[in-house]
């Protein structure tokens, strides 16, 4: 039985292959597009035929692809110098790209849907086909949208400084958008973050790489069998992964000892200190409520503020949260919904079962609607018995 292509290994590549194109003068359009025939011929003909040199394989074939295209396409004139001579087969050059690739998907000019799909495209190594299952959109959608982001960043350079900000809200969209075909995105986000912080040293990467590591340490527990969500509190928290909870930990201690807090550390942290509870009781609710007060501090976020008033409901005791939530806009995402577990907390259960309603009816998630509307039940049956 012939072995598959180790697909990890040719997502790992792509970024690094991509930027020898374009360092040799190729446009990120055209390149991109090369690299990901290269990369379709490398699952057809590895298995059989390993290369010694991977990364140097997907170059060659990726640059004569490129080539090819490029001698076809008689409007292009502009690059037919590049055309005279083909550099010789052998080793790829050791030059990590991925960092400018990281920046240049995140260009300012893209919607934040264009940039992670173009992340996922050009330093995830992902095909169009697996980003449109990901995202539930009809293939030929996804590959306009990703032409579209290509045609918009073909001629930027990579002579400028980019912003690592910008990077890292892409990489946690990419993360909070979880996983459906075959490609797991919340798996691939972490894999992207290590790659960044791989070839960046900055506390907010590995803040963001923490935090990544922490939450996704409880999604074994955060539905039940039947696919129902599964309220922290109510967790099995046997079932969190304790390896992720240690190194997102010691990731973050070591990026917090630098002494550059940033909002994503400040989100890590409020997530260590619910993993470190050893039970929903134990939870160390003031400590959380002073970290909230610094991501508020940090971001002047609407739903950081309304995630605090939870924290202080449960420090400080319902009244306390109600009185914070009250201070909030009541249009924001879960707004009602917040309102209606600290009234339940408040034990006024007739406010929070109407609570719990508008909330379900307000709710875009099939799984937290079903979960809402259970809430309603749940106080209903107990107000009748």
């Amino acid at each position: 039985m012939t072995p598959a292509v180790d697909e990890v290994l040719l997502r790992s590549l792509t970024p690094g292959v991509l930027g020898v194109l374009v360092r040799r003068g190729a446009d990120f359009a055209a390149a991109e597009d090369a690299v990901q025939e290269a990369l379709v011929e490398a699952v057809r003909s590895w298995p059989a035929d390993p290369p010694r040199d991977p990364k140097g394989w997907l170059v060659t074939v990726a640059w004569r692809r490129f080539l090819d295209a490029t001698r076809a396409d008689t409007a292009r004139r502009r690059r037919e110098e590049l055309v005279d001579e083909e550099p010789a087969p052998g080793p790829a050059p050791e030059v990590d790209d991925t960092l400018q690739l990281y920046f240049l998907c995140a260009h300012p000019s893209l919607s934040p849907s264009s940039a992670v799909a173009l992340t996922l495209r050009a330093v995830g190594g992902l095909t169009t086909r697996q980003i449109a299952q990901a995202y539930l959109v009809p293939e030929a959608t996804m590959a306009q949208r990703i032409s579209r982001a290509k045609r918009s960043v073909s001629g930027v350079r990579f002579d400028r400084p980019g912003d690592v900000a910008t990077v890292l809200r892409v990489l946690y969209l990419v993360f909070n958008e979880g996983y459906s075909g075959d490609v797991d995105l919340v798996a691939e986000a972490i894999r992207l973050t290590r790659q960044l912080a791989a070839v960046i040293d900055h506390p907010e990467v590995a803040g963001l790489l923490a935090l990544m590591l922490l939450h996704s340490a409880r999604r074994a527990a955060r539905t039940a069998p039947d696919g129902s969500l599964v309220p922290l509190a109510e967790q099995d928290r046997s079932r969190w992964d304790t390896a992720a909870i240690a190194e997102g930990v010691e990731i973050l201690q070591t990026a917090l000892a630098r002494d550059r807090l940033g909002e994503f550390q400040a989100q890590a942290a409020i997530a260590a200190l619910h993993a470190d509870a050893r039970s929903a009781e134990e939870t160390d609710w003031v400590q959380i409520v002073e970290w909230y007060d610094e991501l508020v501090r940090l971001t002047g976020s609407p739903v950081a503020r309304l995630n605090r008033a939870v924290a202080v409901g449960e420090a400080d005791g319902p009244r306390a949260g109600l009185a914070a939530l009250a201070a909030l806009d009541d249009s924001l995402p879960r707004y009602t919904a917040v309102a209606a577990y600290l009234h339940e907390r408040d034990g006024d259960l007739v406010t929070a079962v109407r609570r719990y309603v508008e909330a379900a009816q307000l709710a875009t998630d099939a799984a937290e609607r079903d979960h809402l509307t259970r809430q309603a039940a749940r106080l209903n049956a107990r107000r009748s018995g």
